[in-house]
């Protein structure tokens, strides 16, 4: 059965036994991994796990600055989730934000010494995060397994998000 037949008819495609044991297994990870990295970083880091990301993406570009458009794009956010993190983040003077030169509302967000320094401080212990929590758990062939279906799988929710066809970062 075909995902427009299944519209035309208004027919379920239930989960079978291995889809559905698939799916409960994924959701798990959607729900336990991020809690986890969100949970040791705040612990370890004094940043959530979504600052962390924000953080070490800027940290990747050279001038440590990124629009802000950009920075939703590679970390999977709304604008919106981004502009609230942005602004905690600057009370705590690790970003500063600046309009972009030119017509429409384009603005920057730029990495201050500060935060480089707490993203570099907090990098180790949440790459040993990522490690202890799922790297550790694969098989070698798993890897690319787990990168197509996470590229497969985000490509199909955001397909104008160019990053996941790259490398997102960790």
């Amino acid at each position: 059965m075909t995902e427009a037949h299944d519209r035309e008819t208004g027919e379920t495609r239930w989960l079978d036994t291995d889809e559905r044991a698939a799916w409960l297994a994924t959701a798990a990870i959607m729900i336990t991994l991020p809690a986890a990295l969100d949970s040791r970083l705040q612990r370890e880091a004094g940043l959530t796990f979504f600052e962390y990301l924000v953080l070490s993406v800027l940290s990747e570009q050279d001038d440590r600055t990124m629009q802000m458009s950009e920075i939703a794009a590679g970390v999977s956010a709304s604008l919106s989730r981004l502009s609230h993190a942005i602004k905690k983040l600057e009370e705590k003077h690790l970003v500063t934000r600046s309009r972009v030169p030119g017509t429409g509302r384009r603005t920057a967000a730029t990495l201050t010494d500060a935060g480089y320094e707490r993203v570099v401080a907090a990098a180790p212990g949440h790459v040993a995060a990522v490690r202890e929590y799922l790297m550790d758990a694969l098989e070698p062939d798993d890897l690319a397994t787990l990168r197509r279906i996470g590229v497969a799988t985000a490509t199909r929710i955001n397909p104008d998000r160019p990053f996941l066809h790259g490398n997102p970062g960790s």
